[in-house]
């Protein structure tokens, strides 16, 4: 199946603060892991590889609007697919204003199938802002995603996403991760003990 045909995929859904969401014990080591998702993925396979759905200039959706990026503005939008060992493990959206590709950001342009998130994670000047949650149904478009690349979804999806400052210039990286992730290996042992999660 010719992946690219799927974008864009989006994801519209209720993000909320990680201190709103009751979260099972295993999934908030994953989703409010503040350090690269990347980095960590590649510690649980052999061959890490990012594929490339697609990527083009519209301006900020309404529903995926923030402070640091409004409505309107104009952004790069890249989806990726996050493979470990050639399994999707991570679906994940970027939006990145056109006004904050300039300088040496202007090389996050042309990214292709690099990660994303290894090159901002490399940068010394990079903050992350509060981390934010959402969950996905299986009607939802990556609940879709998740159904053409052929996994057998008996759970929700989870995601996350967060504001990156990168030479105060900002940019929004969504995660969300697919049936079978390594984030949800111990569900059926955790799902019964949820608790909240602080910070």
């Amino acid at each position: 199946m010719n992946l690219q045909l799927l974008f864009p995929v989006t994801l519209s859904s209720h993000w909320q603060r990680s201190d709103a969401c009751t979260l099972p014990e295993h999934l908030q080591s994953w989703l409010l892991d503040p350090d690269s998702l990347t980095a960590r993925l590649k510690t649980h396979c052999h061959q890490f590889r990012v594929e490339l759905l697609g990527q083009k200039i519209e301006p900020c959706q309404v529903h995926e609007a923030v402070a640091d990026i409004p409505a309107g503005e104009p952004v790069l939008v890249r989806e990726v697919l996050l493979y470990c060992d050639d399994k999707p493990q991570v679906f994940a959206r970027s939006l990145l204003p056109t006004a904050s590709l300039t300088g040496a950001e202007q090389a996050l342009a042309n990214l292709g199938t690099q990660s994303l998130g290894q090159v901002l994670f490399n940068n010394s000047s990079l903050e992350r802002k509060t981390i934010e949650i959402a969950e996905f149904d299986l009607t939802s478009s990556v609940g879709k995603l998740a159904d053409d690349l052929q996994f057998n979804i008996t759970h929700t999806l989870w995601g996350r996403r967060s504001i990156f400052m990168l030479e105060n210039k900002p940019l929004m990286v969504a995660e969300v991760f697919l049936p079978g992730a390594f984030a949800y290996q111990t569900i059926a042992r955790s799902v019964t003990k949820p608790r909240v999660a602080h910070g």
